[in-house]
């Protein structure tokens, strides 16, 4: 992919029109503001090209994260009773039976082909104002804002639209990604000079800095292997095949990339959740991140806290969860034995001492914090996965909580609350009445692991937040490099990260602030599972699985599966109307 020239003004409707497909009302939106006479304006076109990371592309559970996640071992969206069948669109990624049609599948393509589109628009505005100030900053963050989305793109679908200016006709190609993966890292690799280093030049972790190009550079290269062979029936991927630039090997760039991040200015939270808190802007690993706010202004998302969080748990007496999500059984028990690991869970603790204990020993809680908006009390949840009888607070009738005697919000035993008789006891079995099924009776709809790593935002409602969600973070890079000194057959030095990860979180003061234990070994399975007690709910498995052959096996709600199931198919809607592109492997 070569974004020198991308678009020219004889080609540019086209573009929009046929690269965005289904996108139509927000790329029309876009191409009026930015082109019907504000090209003058590169900055414009470059927010919406960022603004569509925050579009629901990356934050909405339904988007990339859905795909990301709901088909792995990690995460699922059963049917639960009357909730969440929605013509099977959300089981179907469990099943993996989406098919061409699926809902969720279509909208994700559309959601990063319009991230193509904005790209793409921010490029022939600054194509077209070559003395803006910031020119070269400007242009290669709008180069690596859309080889994120390609990069996206071709990891999920194998394939992505693109304009390619430099055949004789000009047409419309689509690029595949065991071709195009080797073009988009010398592409990054090529603009690197250009872009600010974090802080300088006005930049933060919500713009594309040196620091978020080595992080994409280390997870293509960690997955070009993926790429170049994605229907290996065996899974054989050749890890150390030679880099791009022919120095050293695919696992040796990873390490190179992954080090220049690990000793920069990040370092790891002690307090693991932090990393997912209200306050986590500018936290201290974050490298690159979609930022949120609740500001009105622009969309944000509280859904990877409110899809798992239960009905009848009330933040406020103004906000509940959706009861949805949950951790699949078959991650949970990778959790055995590491229960004590500060990633696992925390207890919150409130400011006049009190624990949330969530066990029916915390029969009150202080009344200490409010929601800003509202004034009404608020009531903060423990962090991590939660198993087990639910405890919390619960209304009065009057649009308020319970209170006690002296002013302090009431902690009660929880029901559910599409069916009152059930108590709130959320099981890590997953007992469907048909296995290959994910669909819950209205009996059964408590049954799943709940996830609260996700700091829930109360404030506007269920649906906005102000957590922003970073899309690389130095936990993630160290799980990077130790899987590629792993796969070096450098185990000593990928236990050493695992390790660094391990013990540089610590837990709450109910134990002591205790750090967690190092391991004395390391072998496939053990990283696999601490890769995963690091990244879980991150848009990180999918890959992971297929990188560690697991991906193709069954497990709850699914049967064994074919490797063209890697990738999703590419939209019926889209084949209807478009020349040139084909279906992917597999589907037909």
């Amino acid at each position: 992919m070569k974004t020198i020239n991308i678009i020219s003004k004889i080609t540019f409707t086209f573009i929009l029109s046929t690269l965005a497909f289904n996108c139509s009302d927000l790329d029309e939106v876009v191409k009026d503001e930015v082109i019907g006479g504000q090209t003058s304006n590169p900055e414009s076109a470059i927010a919406a090209a960022y603004g569509q990371l925050a579009d629901g592309t990356f934050t909405d559970h339904g988007s990339v994260f859905g795909l990301q996640e709901y088909p792995t071992d990690e995460c699922m969206l059963p049917t639960r009773g009357s909730d969440w069948g929605d013509g099977g669109k959300w089981r179907d990624l469990t099943e993996f039976t989406w098919g061409t049609t699926n809902a969720q599948v279509t909208g994700t393509w559309n959601a990063l082909n319009s991230g193509i589109t904005k790209t793409l628009i921010a490029i022939e505005s600054l194509q077209e104002n070559p003395n803006y100030a910031n020119y070269d900053l400007f242009m290669a963050e709008a180069k690596a804002l859309l080889i994120l989305y390609v990069y996206n793109t071709l990891d999920l679908f194998n394939q992505a639209p693109y304009r390619d200016l430099f055949s004789d006709d000009k047409s419309l190609v689509f690029l595949q990604a065991d071709t195009e993966i080797d073009n988009l890292i010398s592409d990054l690799e090529a603009i690197i000079p250009n872009l600010a280093n974090l802080g300088e030049q006005q930049t933060y972790n919500g713009r594309f800095t040196k620091q978020a190009a080595y992080a994409l550079l280390a997870d293509m290269y960690l997955n070009r292997a993926v790429f170049k062979d994605r229907y290996n029936t065996s899974s054989s991927f050749n890890f150390t095949e030679t880099a791009v630039d022919n120095d050293g090997t695919d696992m040796d760039k990873v390490i190179y990339y992954s080090t220049l991040l690990i000793n920069d200015r990040f370092s790891l939270e002690s307090n693991y959740f932090d990393n997912f808190a209200l306050s986590n802007s500018n936290g201290s690993e974050i490298i690159f991140a979609v930022i949120q706010e609740n500001d009105n202004i622009r969309r944000s998302d509280n859904d990877f806290a409110y899809m798992s969080t239960g009905r009848a748990q009330k933040q406020t007496p103004d906000n509940r969860g959706t009861n949805g999500s949950n951790v699949g059984p078959e991650f949970y028990k990778t959790w055995e034995g590491n229960h004590d690991d500060p990633r696992f869970h925390r207890y919150y603790q409130y400011a006049d001492g009190t624990w949330f204990m969530n066990d029916g020993t915390t029969t009150s809680v202080p009344a200490e914090d409010i929601r800003p908006d509202t004034g009404k009390p608020l009531v903060h949840f423990n962090r991590g996965l939660q198993v087990g009888q639910q405890y919390g607070p619960t209304l009065d009738g009057k649009g308020g909580f319970n209170m006690t005697a002296d002013g302090r919000i009431a902690i009660s035993k929880l029901y559910m609350e599409k069916n009152t008789t059930i108590p709130m006891d959320y099981t890590p079995e997953m007992n469907f009445n048909n296995p290959s099924e994910a669909i819950l009776t209205q009996d059964q709809i408590n049954a799943g692991v709940r996830n609260f790593k996700w700091e829930f935002d109360p404030e506007n409602g269920n649906g906005n937040s102000a957590v922003d969600i970073p899309l690389y973070r130095l936990g993630g890079i160290y799980c990077m490099r130790a899987e590629a000194y792993f796969r070096k057959g450098e185990t000593g030095l990928a236990l050493a990260d695992i390790n660094t990860l391990r013990t540089s979180r610590t837990r709450e003061a109910l134990f002591d602030n205790a750090p967690g234990v190092a391991l004395e070994t390391l072998d496939d399975v053990t990283l696999y599972n601490e890769i995963g007690f690091e990244m879980y709910w991150e848009m990180y498995r999918r890959k992971q699985m297929i990188r560690f052959n697991t991906y193709d096996k069954a497990y709850t709600a699914k049967a064994a599966t074919q490797p063209y199931l890697r990738v999703f198919a590419i939209p019926q809607s889209t084949i209807d109307v478009t020349d040139g592109i084909e279906q992917n492997f597999g589907y037909n």
